[in-house]
């Protein structure tokens, strides 16, 4: 073999290794301990609150909370804030579709979103402090973070809130640079990145941030030890996270069935076990 043949394998070879390092380290998630993972692991999710179909008990709503807690199972719920910067549970953007007010629910502040009631009942929107008063540490929290206007002021609130609960919980949200902050601020805490296929993005967003979210290229940021993707299609990039060591967590699960090959899911509308796992 001539050297120049030499350096031509050892060329080709190099790209070889730089071609499967660069993915690598643009999806490998970061490393959760068992301690972290134990009060996840194989457990079911009550979707925003063990809420009805019939909307007479409402998503994101105390009696929703307070129903899968006396049930035992753990809670999935989105936190974002108020115009004056009030920590409230609430999953839409917008308060059209739960409230029938067109406005965002960052434009009202506190005072004015207590005024609302969810899916006409006599209840409100919650607090985040509220909830947790309510759940008190009887089943583990999936925290979802939604992406605002002021997610640094979200982020630091929320941990704040959850470092004197006295129960389990982790966070996870859309916005990968959310899930960065927990990673440089609350190491503590296990933390999650929440994805779906592209499809599911491109309302909001151009076709290239919709494929980086939705394949999880952006996990070198955020390093999640987590993801929860829609249940469905996942892409070879997702599995790959998982196989290097991301939990599978599931969402919105509507039959049983979705428990196979996932660490956690996040039902609704179904009573699965507390517990498969």
């Amino acid at each position: 073999m001539t050297q120049q043949t030499r350096k031509k394998l050892l060329l080709i070879a190099g790209a070889g290794l730089a071609a499967t390092a660069v993915p690598l380290a643009l999806l490998a998630p970061g490393r959760a301990t068992k301690r972290q993972k134990a009060p996840f692991w194989g457990l079911n999710f009550a979707h925003r609150g063990l809420h009805t179909r019939d909307k007479s008990i409402p998503e994101n709503s105390l009696p929703a909370f307070e129903r899968a807690a006396r049930e035992g199972y753990g809670i999935e719920l989105d936190v974002q804030l108020s115009r004056d910067g009030k920590v409230v549970v609430f999953h839409d953007n917008t308060l059209d579709r739960v409230c029938g007010v067109h406005a965002r629910v960052d434009e009202k502040t506190w005072a004015e979103l207590q005024e609302l009631r969810l899916c006409g009942t006599e209840y409100g929107i919650p607090l985040f402090s509220e909830v947790l008063n309510t759940v008190r540490g009887r089943g583990p929290l999936i925290v979802e973070l939604k992406s605002g206007r002021r997610n640094r002021e979200l982020c630091e609130k929320t941990y704040a809130m959850l470092q004197n609960y006295r129960g389990e919980a982790c966070i996870e949200s859309f916005n990968p640079f959310i899930v960065m902050w927990f990673r440089f601020h609350a190491k503590d805490l296990l933390r999650g990145q929440l994805a779906a296929p592209s499809k599911e993005y491109l309302k909001d967003m151009s076709y290239g941030r919709a494929f980086l979210l939705s394949h999880c290229l952006l996990n070198c940021f955020s390093r999640p030890q987590f993801i929860a993707y829609k249940i469905g299609y996942r892409p070879p990039t997702v599995r790959l996270a998982e196989q290097l060591g991301a939990m599978r967590v599931g969402w919105t699960s509507h039959e049983p069935r979705n428990e196979k090959g996932r660490d956690a899911v996040i039902f609704e509308f179904y009573r699965p076990k507390l517990q498969y796992k």
